[in-house]
């Protein structure tokens, strides 16, 4: 049915505006940021067909709900009939505009006061992708980020990392501290022995140049495991 023919109420716009964002559903929301349809698909389904995208065989994108949406690269929506240019751009931005928002709170507050914020950032950026991704949060003497870098990738199964790479970019940074953070593509968060023995070799060579691990958040879509909470760091 066209939102036009939906009773005021019903319509996410005015729901939205009366009722506060929590009201609207996830398809709701994304119809208020898709705008229109395309010709015979309305823009409520076609919101639902698009959340409900799976893999493909050949291996193509799927999305499979909101979270691996707005994870979605530009090249993952091409493949999208009715996706044009203009709103391709604006699911990306959805997601830059999180990453950039936690960003922000991550540099304004020490991460002992935000710890959920960390380890859904870190989803944002690494959660959605194929290989396995080895990331670093360096932060300030009062555990503020200031930047977080990716620094090595790997395959579906194992990443190599390079302790005295990441010393130099601690170095670089001058940081007092580091949170590591890497993706499990299995979808599970689970830490192996080999997340373990690498968080303790970090940690013993960081020490050296006087900059603590306070923790290793592991994430896959929609779950993130801190280590650190876990007694593992």
């Amino acid at each position: 049915m066209p939102l036009k023919d939906l009773p005021p109420d019903a319509r996410p716009r005015e729901k939205l505006l009366a009722r506060g964002p929590g009201a609207l559903s996830d398809v709701e929301l994304l119809a208020l940021l898709l705008r229109t349809g395309i010709q015979g698909k309305g823009v409520l389904q076609m919101a639902q067909e698009l959340l409900q995208i799976k893999p493909a065989a050949d291996g193509a994108a799927g999305f499979d709900g909101i979270a691996g949406l707005l994870n979605a690269t530009a090249d993952d929506l091409k493949r999208v009939k009715g996706l044009g240019p203009a709103k391709r751009a604006e699911l990306v931005a959805v997601l830059e505009l999180a990453r950039r928002a936690m960003a922000q709170r991550l540099q304004e507050r020490t991460v002992f006061d935000t710890p959920d914020v960390v380890k859904h950032y870190v989803q944002l950026h690494l959660s959605a992708r194929k290989h396995e991704v080895f990331a670093v949060l360096f932060l300030d003497v009062q555990n503020r980020l200031i930047a977080m870098e990716e620094l090595f990738k790997g395959t579906l199964t194992q990443t190599s990392v390079y302790p005295r790479e990441v010393v130099l970019r601690a170095l670089h940074h001058q940081a007092s501290a580091v949170v590591l953070a890497h993706n499990h593509p299995s979808g599970t968060v689970q830490p192996s022995r080999a997340d373990e023995m690498l968080t303790q070799t970090l940690k013993t060579t960081l020490a050296l140049i006087d900059v603590r691990v306070l923790d290793h958040v592991i994430v896959a879509p929609g779950v993130a495991l801190s280590m650190a909470e876990r007694g593992l760091v």
